[in-house]
């Protein structure tokens, strides 16, 4: 059960063990199988990560409408919307940290939702997702948030088959790979259905390759608590 109240008020919600845990060996053979350098994608992507182009494999399209992340993607969203990209992401040793941001909503806050599903285990060591509860929707009286001001950043830790589902206005970054450990991921982004056309002309850009045509309703997976 989704608690609305809380979700929308910090802005993510942590889903433990959402995947299936039989899921996972699988799911990190397709993430290898799969990687593709930097230069291969449309737009090169960050040289102090892998990347893998997996968003055909059936096994990870079922990870991204897991009934549970789409409960949560449709209640931040709330309008239908639809899977716009899935790519894989691994942090190198010694890589991925990243100063804290915001991904940014497109027409409106909250039409656009991104997803983290953790293949490997993941903490403060091996280059885990760092956020900011409640900062995607400042208050008009709060003074605006300063990047480099890391005292309100939680660092998140868990296992393997977790899965961070966040409003893309929440301050938020990776984290070194300090220890070179393995912290394989998908990232996934959801989107308002009126996004759908702009999100099409730009789909090649992003290496996107799959189907994003399908439509999801938010009253289909709704379990909350008022």
């Amino acid at each position: 059960m989704i608690d609305s109240e809380q979700l929308h008020r910090e802005g993510y919600a942590l889903l433990r063990q959402a995947i299936p845990l039989e899921w996972l060996a699988e799911l990190r053979a397709v993430f290898d199988a799969n990687l593709k350098p930097s230069q291969q994608w449309p737009v090169p992507r960050g040289m102090d990560w892998r990347h893998a182009q997996l968003d055909l494999d059936s096994l990870v399209q079922a990870v991204c409408r897991l009934p549970a992340v789409l409960a949560v993607a449709g209640e931040l969203i709330g309008e239908r919307f639809f899977l716009a990209q899935v790519e894989g992401r691994e942090p190198l040793a010694g890589g991925g940290h990243q100063q804290l941001h915001r991904d940014l909503s497109s027409k409106r806050p909250g039409d656009m939702v991104n997803a983290i599903a953790f293949f490997d285990d993941y903490g403060p060591d091996n280059g885990a997702t760092r956020l900011v509860p409640g900062s995607h929707r400042p208050l008009p009286q709060q003074s605006s948030l300063e990047f480099t001001d890391e005292s309100a950043a939680v660092q998140l830790a868990g296992a393997a088959g977790d899965i961070l589902v966040f409003d893309v206005d929440l301050v938020h970054a990776g984290s070194r790979n300090a220890s070179g450990a393995r912290r394989r991921s998908i990232l996934i982004s959801y989107c308002a259905q009126s996004l759908q056309a702009t999100h099409l002309e730009t789909a090649d850009l992003r290496g996107v390759r799959m189907d994003t045509r399908e439509q999801f309703d938010p009253a289909q997976f709704r379990q909350v608590r008022p």
